[in-house]
């Protein structure tokens, strides 16, 4: 597997692609986050822009392949283990786009409450916006796995499915990312920093439930 997601990630980097989503997210962070705003509010706002971007990313490494290579890849490794590579790739490549945003935050954030009172430690608020972060995503990550092949191939129902499932994602009652994001929030109103430990097992568990499923979808298709 780790050959596989060697050659995924080297694929993603020759095609460029991850441009468009990288950017995004840091044209994101560095208009919504600015110096001195108060870290917890600023964790959550870079957390939450993990989501749609980690959908969008997991689209283009399900789609990167031509169709040659993905043909052969397939007959190597099977169907599956191919899907499941380039998923993974796209979760690492989100992953790593949320941590150096939330290391972004922590340097420039304010370390306190809201109304800027209550002494908030970095060390708590890091760990905490790391856990919103993964929440984040990893719902990217399972958005993004429904919302492309096998299950849709028309690529503007793809999208446009895409887009209204990750805003659903963060908005939607009883939704881990929206419980992480809120946590953070709330918390900078009172200085308190809840950790996001509940969400982040709601977020795998939803994330391998879809992942199996596509990937075990891919391999009869195959």
């Amino acid at each position: 597997m780790s050959a596989l997601v060697r050659y995924q990630t080297a694929l993603l980097l020759r095609s460029q692609r991850w441009l468009a989503p990288v950017l995004l997210y840091v044209a994101f962070v560095a208009v919504g986050v600015q110096p001195g705003n108060p870290v917890l509010d600023s964790l959550g706002y870079a957390a939450a822009g993990l989501l749609p971007v980690g959908a969008w990313l997991a689209r283009l490494c399900v789609t990167q392949e031509p169709a040659a290579a993905r043909e052969c890849a397939a007959a190597a490794a099977g169907p599956g283990r191919v899907h499941l590579a380039a998923l993974a790739t796209a979760l690492g490549a989100t992953a790593l786009l949320g941590a150096a945003g939330t290391l972004y935050v922590v340097a420039v954030g304010d370390p306190a409450s809201a109304d800027h009172r209550v002494a908030v430690p970095l060390g708590p608020a890091t760990a905490a916006g790391l856990l919103a972060g993964a929440v984040c995503a990893l719902l990217g990550a399972a958005v993004g796995a429904l919302g492309s092949r096998p299950l849709l191939h028309a690529r503007g129902w793809s999208l446009c499915l895409t887009a209204l499932a990750a805003l659903l994602a963060l908005v939607a009652k009883g939704s881990p990312a929206r419980y992480a994001v809120n946590g953070l929030v709330n918390g900078s109103r009172t200085g308190d920093v809840h950790l996001a430990v509940v969400p982040l097992i709601a977020a795998a568990a939803l994330t391998a439930t879809a992942w199996a499923a596509v990937c075990a979808l891919t391999s009869r298709r195959g």
